[in-house]
């Protein structure tokens, strides 16, 4: 009697198991992918039996990556970026991007000005499958498994790709009735004698503001009794009278229209450009391409319906 043949790899199984080592365990991975633990882990014990190695060491604690899953892992990720690649060859030939794409980007910006283009990018483009996520932190979009991180700031590492999406700056703002209490600065240096709300998010180093005025860049370093991850939460306590903040214009607008935010030391802003950050491999990408296009047009209506609230 003949024994029966393994099953056929599946492209979906490699991607659950991808997923599996990325996010380092069976729920983690089944939760990104909007499956049952129980699932998941039946994907990968089919795709042991197909493979006839053991890719996991599980534990009740962790899962560990065997010698074999490491090799599998390497070439799972060059069988899976090969066929998005020729998904992404035939979609262009239709002039209609289609499959995955994972976006993230942080907290505020993300959730106010980003999320509500990728609706429209979503809406235009339906045959697109688009997962957004929101950070307090820099993202490692290679080892994450991102294809595209919308990010503040032109600290950019050279081993990733960058298109500017739009300008942008920050600005320092203070309530006029914190101004009217402890007076207002007149030099970058007065800062030091003032509550400054710090945010420590994502890159952005916790209560040093690098900023650019008439004799170039300079440094100051600020305190106060608050600080937070979340530039809404500043954004809230300077309105309410805690201290000085630095936000971009876009955020702070709409408060100083309505006189409950007042533009402090204007000479001073900090260059915020908005950015299109994605891994070298996926430089080439149609829907990538796409997704960025779309986004240069359309996150300045975005950000302007934004700063109208």
């Amino acid at each position: 009697m003949n024994n029966p043949s393994p099953p056929p790899v599946e492209n979906g199984d490699l991607r659950v198991f991808v997923a599996v080592v990325r996010k380092g365990g069976f729920a983690a991975a089944a939760a990104e992918m909007g499956m049952s633990p129980a699932y998941v882990s039946k994907r990968i014990g089919i795709l042991e039996e197909a493979l006839g190695v053991q890719l996991f060491q599980r534990t009740t604690r962790r899962v560990l990556v065997t010698d074999e899953g490491e090799r599998v892992h390497a070439r799972a990720l060059g069988i899976l970026d090969g066929l998005d690649e020729l998904m992404d060859d035939v979609a262009a030939g239709r002039r209609e991007p289609r499959g995955r794409l994972r976006i993230c980007s942080s907290f505020g910006f993300g959730r106010n000005v980003v999320a509500p283009a990728i609706a429209r990018l979503a809406a235009g483009y339906p045959a697109l499958q688009i997962r957004f996520e929101v950070f307090d932190r820099l993202v490692d979009t290679v080892a994450e498994g991102f294809d595209l991180d919308v990010r503040i700031g032109d600290d950019i590492a050279p081993h990733l790709v960058a298109r500017k999406l739009m300008a942008n700056h920050r600005i320092l703002c203070a309530a006029p009735s914190y101004l009217a209490r402890r007076g207002t600065p007149a030099a970058l240096r007065d800062l030091a004698g003032h509550d400054c709300l710090a945010i420590k998010e994502r890159d952005h180093p916790l209560g040093v503001w690098r900023l650019h005025g008439r004799n170039g860049a300079e440094t100051v370093k600020v305190a106060g009794p608050l600080s937070t991850n979340h530039g809404e939460i500043a954004l809230r306590w300077a309105v309410e009278g805690a201290g000085i903040v630095l936000r971009s214009r876009w955020d702070a607008q709409a408060w100083i229209d309505a006189g409950r935010l007042v533009q402090v030391l204007p000479e001073y802003t900090q260059e915020a450009n908005v950015w299109a950050v994605y891994p070298q491999r996926l430089a080439g990408s149609g829907k990538l391409r796409v997704c960025i296009e779309f986004l240069q047009r359309h996150l300045p209506d975005a950000v302007g319906s934004y700063s109208e609230r």
